[in-house]
């Protein structure tokens, strides 16, 4: 069965509750912070805390630390404390060109032959968060073949090009930023996954936030709230009425194949090729899962 990857929370790495909680969170991936989630002075005492729940029994989601960027005092002591056996990936955030993720995966390299794991296993999730890495991010995503994907930082990105606090609808101010990150990680074939969506008591924002994101093409989204994670799930899961569709569609195309036609009428849409080999994707999907 391939493991889906649909929804990733972050954990601050400094409150052990949290910390506790998440292999029971429902998150296909926890991503465990020493970045933004903790201050400065709180930093030392958060490795040592993510360390030892790494280091601990685990059954659950897949296990991230996300260091601090490349341009910190900070990152250098991260990997020395988190660069543990079973660690799943690193997400390096702040992520400005393909260097910054070739010279992450050169440490990876060492770690992995000095621990005697499997070289390659060890991923990078690379967080585009300004104008200038999201103009870089087809590079970015292209950059190394330990990167798993592309995640969109909303509120660093919004913070560089000038936005307000609060955001628009659904954040159509940042429309064309997550269409384009969609385009990149699709352009080399890995995972594009969304930002968060901050307003904690907003559900019917966060509701059509979340269909957005799967309407423009992402792959998964992010959250910090252990409350969205089922919402983000289904959302990002085939759903019955796209499966009865995608049914109907390579059966009715079997049938005009047999009588030697390219395209076929289903529900009032026409279809031909490029929308049969997307619905058969989405059996296959369906299949692999079950």
């Amino acid at each position: 069965m391939t493991r889906p990857m649909r929804s990733w929370m972050f954990v601050p790495g400094n409150i052990q509750r949290f910390l506790d909680k998440a292999p029971v969170s429902g998150a296909d991936a926890v991503v465990f912070d020493l970045e933004d989630g903790v201050l400065p002075q709180g930093k030392p005492a958060a490795r040592t805390h993510v360390r030892q729940r790494l280091q601990g029994s685990w059954e659950g989601p897949l296990r991230f630390v996300r260091v601090n960027a490349a341009s910190t005092p900070w990152l250098e002591d991260d990997l020395r404390e988190v660069l543990v056996p079973g660690l799943d990936g690193v997400c390096l955030p702040k992520t400005e060109s393909p260097e910054d993720v070739k010279g992450l995966a050169k440490r990876l390299d060492v770690f992995e032959k000095e621990h005697g794991v499997e070289r390659g296993t060890t991923r990078i999730l690379a967080a585009i968060e300004s104008a200038r890495a999201l103009v870089k991010a087809p590079a970015v995503a292209a950059s190394s073949a330990r990167l798993i994907g592309l995640m969109f930082g909303a509120e660093d990105y919004a913070l560089d090009i000038g936005l307000g606090t609060h955001r628009e609808g659904e954040a159509s101010e940042m429309l064309y930023a997550r269409s384009a990150l969609v385009v990149a990680a699709a352009s080399a074939h890995v995972l594009s996954i969304d930002g968060v969506f901050p307003a904690l008591e907003d559900a019917e924002g966060f509701s059509a936030d979340v269909l957005l994101s799967r309407r423009l093409g992402f792959s998964a989204k992010s959250t910090f709230n252990p409350r969205q994670i089922d919402e983000i799930n289904r959302a990002f899961s085939p759903q019955a009425d796209e499966i009865e569709y995608a049914r109907r569609v390579v059966s009715a195309f079997k049938g005009a194949q047999a009588r030697g036609e390219a395209s076929v009428a289903v529900g009032g849409q026409l279809v031909d090729l490029p929308i049969v080999l997307r619905a058969q994707r989405l059996l296959e999907l369906v299949a692999t899962d079950d």
